[in-house]
């Protein structure tokens, strides 16, 4: 797997992206050149310079420093979400798809009521409820679209529990959980990380949406989102405030969707040549 990934050109690329933007948002508190949440009125709109190598914002704070601390804000709220929806859509997709019965249907039926309303409603009803914050946006992000993951992870599994293997299992005296945990999941995983991948991109998509809109987060918080709802007022006269967070953005968005897409034709090929 790893010749394979190290091989492809595609992945690889996305794999150098992520990286290189994970790097960043774990040393981003060491390597800021100046304190991201400082105000100073007297030197707004600052050019770039050696002290200011973006310039500064409409405050007067550090763009390039604000910049590198959105990597951790974005990859930190992003990765441990979406960790917990594929936690969740594994163990409920899989026990969903192999026990059947009543509880299958009854699975569905609650994933689909999930699924027909829109994420923004739910995180604006739930954000509404719980107040600003960052645990309100993860609670409010992972409410919305646990369904979403454990559905796709139940479509992977019943086409896995038909398989010989599984039957064998059954034949040798396997209990479910033993056939869940050892068998089904680490045999989907695969296919479900290639969804995980993909799905990242747009998480960090959705949560720069959410800040954009105000949702969650305090204001003054260097998250890119924030950052382009910020900069729309001297949108005319400084467009490179509205540029690098959307920049940023979109080249995290894009490692993890090349990696996702590559990850995807080396692990089903088959799916391609179709």
């Amino acid at each position: 797997m790893i010749i394979k990934i190290v091989n492809n050109k595609q992945a690889l690329a996305g794999l150098v992206m992520i990286a290189l933007v994970s790097l960043v948002a774990a040393t981003a508190p060491l390597i800021v050149p100046n304190d991201p949440h400082k105000i100073d009125i007297l030197n707004r709109f600052l050019s770039a310079n050696a002290q200011y190598p973006l310039g500064t914002d409409q405050l007067g704070r550090c763009v390039l420093s604000r910049l590198l601390l959105g990597a951790s804000y974005s990859l930190g709220i992003a990765v441990p979400t979406l960790m917990a929806l594929g936690g969740i859509g594994l163990i409920l997709g899989t026990s969903a798809a192999y026990l059947g019965g009543r509880l299958e249907r009854a699975f569905l039926i609650i994933c689909d009521l999930f699924m027909a309303f829109p994420s923004l409603v739910i995180v604006l009803s739930l954000v509404g409820a719980l107040g600003q914050g960052i645990p309100s946006i993860v609670v409010a992000v992972m409410f919305s679209l646990w369904a979403w993951y454990a559905k796709v992870v139940w479509s992977y599994a019943c086409l896995e529990k038909s398989k010989d293997y599984i039957l064998a299992c059954i034949i040798a005296g396997c209990n479910y959980r033993r056939i869940i945990f050892r068998h089904l999941i680490p045999n989907l995983f695969p296919q479900f990380l290639v969804y995980l991948s993909t799905g990242m991109a747009s998480m960090i998509i959705m949560i720069s949406g959410f800040s954009f809109l105000g949702l969650g987060f305090e204001s003054g918080t260097p998250e890119w989102g924030a950052m382009l709802n910020e900069a729309r007022a001297s949108f005319y006269s400084h467009p490179t405030f509205v540029l690098y967070p959307g920049l940023c953005i979109l080249l995290t968005a894009a490692g993890f969707n090349l990696f996702g897409e590559a990850l995807r034709d080396i692990i089903s090929p088959e799916e391609v040549s179709e």
